[in-house]
């Protein structure tokens, strides 16, 4: 019978298979066994990062990273100086993309760039909007706010000044656009518009302040209305979320009038949650399994509630709320564990731990200032308004570092990203790659040895390394063992087994009956990333 390793081994799995020819009743028993596998490494579920604030448009990034930086500090890949801005990056197809204030034709306009992800060399830039920033309070490091995503071939783009642009990732043509201002008459809040597209399927969530309808969703392949809705929701800096809670797909904008979720198909408003303020904040509301936060500055304050699904659709209910207290401005805190970790405060910004469910803080650790804070496989990657990255171990009790190196020089108002084991970083005026992408670890191939036990007719397969090293208990839950029967030659297909591996001694086995009637046992152990 020929063997086939499939399309798994190309995608780290170790496979192993073995085939046992057995006969019952009076007949010989006999064992063969055909060996071969493929050497494994490790799998840091490196990907893109396409979208504002990770690939989850929530700061929390999946992707396993090195953090020996004690030891090791993360490689320097680039620096490259740039235009200023206050755009972040998004990370896609070997290129990195975001917004700076740039001087064309003798006027400041704001372009779209695109970096080369492996040298941050520019490969191209688009002019997309005039760059005039009247209300000061940033310095004359100001540039655009948003930051583009990226959805297949595309790039998106919206503008300070409320233009909606779609932009051909290779080259940065311009596919489509469309000018909220001169087509609807919105008129753009102070400080400009600071929220960046927000992508589900085929449609494009934006607070558009729109009159008659404020919040819109686009069509992204031709920039359609899709629908328009709650002309009393004007705009904010936030960018949207979107998030499924109780079963229930839901986008939240955080608008003047406080918390709004909506239908991502219709529009038709969830929910609502009063927390009025004026224009001035970027931070998006924050989704910690069913309960949702919001925080504005300028003496706001904070809230949550907890959200539940209906007949009708969804409701909330207030768990609490403090005036003044827990206040974001610029970031957006991430949640773990039921706690939410980030910069809090207005004058002076510190990192802070707060209770999500009660809003009750339980530490804080000064030095942050404007910066922001991810969650990287369940460490904190803080960045701080002066261009230094600080490794964290979230805990409730008390400020944990791990490691910190400079980064970048320049005002770090902009939100790092993290991409196929690198990090992104930009200030205002800088930008870096680091290589933080763990170490590739080769593992021998599984094999898998057997005997028949006559007593109970099942069949004990042991698994061990090739070599003879014993396998670490953590690759326990990620190898899984298949079985194939073959009579006359036609084989059934393979079946994983159910039963659990068992673990003796550091080696692992498992049992499996045999029915009368089965010529040939055919058996292949996969190991998943």
């Amino acid at each position: 019978m020929q063997m086939d390793s499939s399309d798994r081994s190309r995608k780290g799995y170790t496979s192993c298979p073995m085939k046992i020819s057995c006969r019952t009743s009076n007949r010989v028993r006999a064992v063969l066994l055909i060996l071969f596998g493929l050497l494994s490494t490790t799998d840091s579920r490196a990907a893109d990062s396409p979208h504002y604030r990770g690939p989850a448009q929530n700061g929390i990034f999946q992707e396993v990273i090195r953090t020996n930086w004690g030891q090791t500090a993360p490689k320097l890949l680039w620096k490259v100086n740039l235009d200023p801005g206050l755009s972040s990056f998004s990370v896609a197809q070997g290129k990195l993309f975001s917004q700076v204030n740039r001087r064309v034709g003798g006027n400041d306009r704001e372009v779209c760039i695109a970096l080369s992800a492996e040298n941050g060399r520019e490969l191209w830039d688009v002019s997309l909007d005039i760059a005039d920033y009247p209300h000061g309070g940033v310095g004359n490091d100001d540039g655009p706010r948003s930051t583009p995503v990226v959805d297949g071939d595309r790039v998106f783009v919206f503008t300070s000044y409320l233009r909606l642009f779609c932009l051909n990732i290779s080259n940065g043509a311009v596919v489509w656009q469309k000018d909220f201002v001169s087509e609807f008459g919105s008129p753009v809040a102070a400080w400009q518009n600071a929220a960046s597209p927000l992508i589900i399927g085929d449609s494009i969530f934006i607070n558009a302040n729109t009159p008659g309808g404020c919040l819109a969703a686009v069509r992204k392949s031709d920039g359609t209305i899709l629908w328009r809705k709650n002309s009393n929701d004007e705009m904010t800096q936030s960018t949207p979320v979107y998030a499924v809670i109780g079963g229930r797909a839901q986008v939240i904008f955080f608008a003047q009038s406080g918390l709004v979720s909506l239908d991502p198909d219709s529009g038709n408003t969830l929910w609502r949650y009063e927390l009025p303020f004026s224009t001035s904040t970027a931070a998006s509301p924050v989704v910690a399994d069913d309960i949702v936060y919001a925080s504005a500055a300028y003496g706001v304050g904070s809230a949550a509630v907890r959200v539940s699904s209906t007949a009708q659709g969804a409701s909330r209910t207030q768990l609490w709320r403090k005036a003044g207290a827990n206040m974001n401005h610029w970031a957006t805190p991430v949640p773990f564990q039921g706690f939410l970790y980030g910069p809090f405060g207005q004058s002076a910004v510190s990192l802070r731990c707060i209770d999500a469910a009660t809003g009750t803080e339980r530490w804080r650790q000064p030095g942050l200032g404007y910066g922001s804070t991810l969650l990287v496989n369940n460490l904190l990657l803080v960045l701080n308004d002066r261009g230094d990255i600080y490794l964290v171990q979230p805990d409730p009790d008390a400020y944990r570092e791990i490691a910190t190196f400079k980064a970048v020089n320049g005002k770090c108002w902009n939100v790092p990203t993290v991409a196929n084991g690198k990090i992104y970083v930009r200030s205002t005026t800088q930008a870096a790659a680091y290589d933080v992408s763990p170490p590739v670890v080769i593992r021998a191939p599984l094999k898998l040895s057997g005997n028949l036990s006559k007593e109970n007719n099942l069949f004990q397969l042991q698994i061990t390394s090739s070599d003879g090293s014993l396998i670490e208990p953590s690759r326990h839950d990620k190898i899984d063992i298949f079985q194939n029967s073959v009579e006359e030659g036609i084989a059934a297909g393979w079946i994983k087994l159910n039963q659990p591996l068992l673990a003796t001694n550091g080696l692992f086995h498992l049992n499996d009956s045999l029915n009368q009637n089965s010529v040939i046992r055919v058996y292949k152990a996969e190991e998943r990333p």
